[in-house]
């Protein structure tokens, strides 16, 4: 049922009726401030969230994104947190609509969805939405707040379960619940829902979310009383129609052609190796095909199963980012970009699979092979909006009253920060990962039983290239009081791709009980009980480098060195540089005749081991 439901769900829909066929000629100009009213409203409900929000999680990380729905179920507008949050809230509140009658829609009513086989992401994303009706009492607009959860109320706490093989293992799935009617909030169902979270902040985070999208149901009733609904309505499909002939017009000035990838993750949490992602991609006129067809459909595999909304949501990450930044993140994507993600594989599994842990993979490795393909017909904007690293990275305790605490590890670092087409990678986090804020040390330390001890960039670990990634960052961390520690281990023999010609990003380790005789290296995935005093050591992955490290400007490498990013001997080896003096005395120099050498030397010798005569 849930391929059928899917297929329906993401169906294309049909532009907003108006009811005065004359607002079907509304200007661009006023097209545009709608829009933009509509993203103010976004932009507010996002920030009363975090500011409301009582979880770490949600008021210091800003895990959550804002969007507006139209009575169709088409994406309006949005105010973009996290970047693949932004095309997935409508396929649960498309579920509400389709049992608009079982569910008594009525104004003054707010939902919350989260159900994978109902339109959502994982179960920790919760989408909670709210209708607004017109003075004439017609649904026009759905305000949505979509949210990650620390706890789901699943076998595990924050829902990720290693060895789950159904969803009932990771937690409370819901299809669709009513959370307020008519303006009262429902106090038995909302109960019910704090009674299935491990965290008391949890209260306070559904509660902000309420409250949140009520803000933003007011003022889009604001908007509607001051524009009309058939102004807006008609704003709305101006917008998508926009959006998509922009798409289109892009697609179009790309060459036709199929262009194909495959990424591989190391091995699901159960050990079985090299799970594939395989994407065509196939530009034929103005139309863009991302067609997964060859991913992997072991139906054994553990832990690596998408969801169909977010593998939707992830693909077109990064076919926006492919594109003009300038066009528009609404529907039109969708009605432009044909997708086709095969039934019973990873990106689309069957019934009840767990899902939790594919929200990092193969959701990454999706929009990943989807940035190597287009990269051939886009290099200019080849950005991955990727985050490699490996989920769960948690310790879990107890305080001494019993209460239950977790570090997610969601830590401050440098990961996974690539270069791009003139610009080496540069800040701690990549661009997929938006507005998110990494916790600080200080402030993690101030709630949980830990001392960081480091969180150091480690030299040469950035992915080479003309433009080089941004280097990896080892996190090391002392628990100090028995505590349960997470941790699946992948992006070690699959690193994140580089791109144009430039080296794949460094690899990821994690290593438990270090200074002691039990230091060991976590090869698969791990769910461990450490004693007081334990110390865990993070490796996080750098970022990938783009075009050949060869053609790296030499005066920029010896800078690298300077800065400590890379060693004298690393410069030689993947950039061909040869430098004079030494980091201690700052007077490390390029000789510039034993570098042209080397490099002439080095291209001979890769062009001959690829088959092409120098």
């Amino acid at each position: 049922m849930s391929y059928a439901l899917n297929n329906k769900l993401a169906a294309r829909r049909a532009p907003l009726p108006l009811s005065d066929t004359s607002a079907t000629a509304i200007d661009p100009v006023t097209a545009s401030i709608v829009r933009g009213g509509m993203e103010t409203v976004c932009f507010e409900a996002a920030t009363y969230l975090g500011r409301a929000a009582s979880s770490a999680i949600i008021n210091q990380s800003n895990e959550r994104n804002a969007s507006i729905v139209d009575a169709h179920g088409r994406l309006a507008a949005g105010s973009i947190g996290t970047p693949h949050l932004t095309f997935i809230s409508q396929l649960t509140v498309r579920y509400g609509l389709e049992f608009i009658r079982d569910y008594d829609w009525g104004e003054g009513d707010v939902f919350l969805g989260n159900d994978p086989d109902h339109g959502g992401g994982h179960l920790p994303d919760y989408n909670v939405y709210a209708p607004v009706f017109d003075a004439a009492g017609e649904l026009i607009l759905i305000a949505c707040l979509q949210a990650h959860q620390g706890d789901t109320g699943g076998k595990d706490p924050g829902g990720f379960t290693l060895e789950a093989t159904d969803i009932f293992t990771e937690g409370l799935a819901i299809p669709c619940l009513k959370l307020v009617h008519r303006g009262e909030k429902r106090a038995d169902v909302i109960k019910l829902l704090e009674r299935n979270n491990r965290f008391p902040s949890f209260a306070g985070d559904l509660a902000a979310m309420i409250g949140g999208v009520q803000h933003a149901a007011r003022l889009l009733r604001k908007l509607l009383d001051k524009r009309g609904s058939d102004a807006v309505k008609a704003a709305i499909n101006y917008s998508i129609e926009h959006t998509e002939q922009r798409v289109r017009e892009e697609v179009a000035r790309w060459p036709d052609g199929v262009y194909a990838a495959e990424i591989l993750i190391d091995h699901d949490t159960q050990g079985t190796k090299n799970i594939r992602v395989h994407v065509t991609c196939t530009v034929q006129g103005d139309q863009l095909t991302v067609d997964l067809t060859g991913t992997d459909d072991r139906p054994n595999l553990v832990g690596v199963w998408n969801t169909f909304g977010n593998s939707r949501s992830y693909i077109l990450t990064q076919v926006v980012a492919a594109m003009d930044p300038s066009i528009v993140k609404n529907e039109g994507f969708f009605n432009a970009v044909e997708m086709i993600i095969p039934e019973g594989s990873i990106a689309h599994p069957p019934p009840n699979k767990p899902a939790a842990l594919g929200s990092f993979h193969p959701a990454c490795e999706i929009t990943e092979a989807v940035c190597v393909a287009l990269s051939r017909v886009a290099p200019e904007r080849s950005a991955p909006q990727v985050y490699k690293i490996g989920m769960p990275n948690a310790v879990i305790g107890f305080t001494d009253s019993g209460q239950m605490w977790m570090d997610q590890g969601v830590d401050s670092r440098t990961m996974d920060t690539s270069a791009v087409e003139g610009i080496d990678g540069w800040g701690s986090c990549p661009a997929a990962l938006g507005n998110l804020l990494l916790s600080q040390a200080e402030d993690a330390e101030s709630r949980f039983p830990i001392v960081n001890i480091s969180r150091e960039m480690t030299t040469d670990s950035e992915g080479a290239g003309r433009w080089r990634g941004q280097p990896g960052s080892l996190n090391v961390k002392r628990v100090l009081k028995p505590t349960t520690a997470m941790a699946w281990m992948v992006s070690a023999d699959y690193p994140l791709s580089g791109m144009c010609g430039g080296d794949a990003a460094s690899p990821y380790s994690s290593r438990f009980n270090v200074g002691t005789p039990e230091e060991h290296k976590i090869e698969l995935s791990a769910n461990a009980l450490l004693a007081a005093g334990s110390v865990i050591a993070y490796q996080h992955g750098g970022g990938a480098g783009f075009g050949p490290p060869l053609e790296r400007d030499a005066e920029a490498v010896r800078d690298d060195v300077l800065d400590e990013i890379i060693t004298i001997a690393r410069a030689r080896e993947k950039y061909g540089v040869v430098l004079t003096g030494s980091v201690a005395q700052c007077d490390v120099t390029v000789d510039v005749a034993a570098t042209a050498a080397l490099r002439s030397a080095m291209g001979a010798g890769r062009a001959s081991a690829a088959g092409v005569s120098a």
